[in-house]
């Protein structure tokens, strides 16, 4: 993938309110909108997923690649409001005539991104979370990241119970459209158990959730597409596509 075939499109004033948009190799199959994670730390940018950009890309999917706000100056929920407005904006790109066939759009979110792109909604037809933040409030609780909800939200549960269970995905259940969750027993910085315990919940609330759970899987092989999980993901993804043109024939 050439590095000129990406064009930046922006989504609000901020410098951090854009989105990476990269073109489909060969037929487009829909748009996959990617959302980089980092404990919500300005440090952390849309940089983690240019691998997986391009192995979507590669794969047929246009990709949207998205940055937002994030860190001590973007109280929540600016950055899920960001997620969302680049959300719309995709969707706008991919209903463009002059792109081909619309095909689903499909959120990939990892950690945080995770987080977020559960907590979406809008315009995804399906989400993909890998290794996600799905209990702000467990993740206060267990000092998780390096103490990164504290840093980010400020006190804990117990003094702002409202915005902790806003930001979380399994207070919000259900997702309402068709989801993954991809995690592993190695991950030293999102317990696996937090996404047993959404799958449960999820269960309970009769949502159409998918996992996959796997031994060796540290937090950052998550997005690393040269891992067998993410062929995983890509076939997940074309059953979507397969699912969405069935609807649209019927």
């Amino acid at each position: 993938m050439a590095a000129d075939s990406q064009k930046i499109v922006r989504y609000g004033e901020h410098p951090d309110q854009f989105v990476e948009f990269v073109p489909a190799e060969g037929p487009r199959r829909g748009m996959a909108v990617l959302v980089h994670g980092g404990f919500w730390r300005e440090r952390h940018t849309l940089e983690l997923m240019r691998p997986l950009s391009r192995s979507l890309a590669a794969a047929g999917w246009e990709v949207a690649n998205v940055e937002y706000r994030r860190g001590p100056g973007a109280v929540w929920p600016l950055p899920l409001d960001d997620v969302r407005a680049a959300c719309a904006l995709a969707d706008a790109a991919r209903r463009d005539p002059q792109r081909g066939p619309v095909g689903p759009m499909v959120g990939i979110g990892h950690s945080v991104g995770g987080q977020l792109a559960l907590l979406s909604g809008g315009p995804l037809d399906a989400v993909v979370a890998l290794a996600p933040v799905t209990d702000t409030a467990r993740t206060h609780a267990e000092a998780l990241g390096e103490a990164a909800a504290a840093e980010y939200f400020g006190g804990g549960p117990a003094v702002d119970p409202a915005r902790y269970a806003d930001a979380s995905p399994i207070a919000r259940l259900p997702v309402g459209r068709p989801a993954l969750l991809v995690h592993g027993s190695d991950d030293d910085r999102v317990p696996v158990r937090h996404t047993l315990d959404f799958l449960a919940a999820a269960l309970e609330a009769d949502d159409p959730v998918d996992a996959v759970l796997l031994h060796r899987l540290g937090h950052r092989d998550a997005i690393d597409p040269g891992h067998g999980a993410w062929q995983g993901v890509l076939e997940w993804m074309a059953r979507v596509q397969a699912s969405e043109a069935s609807t649209l024939r019927a």
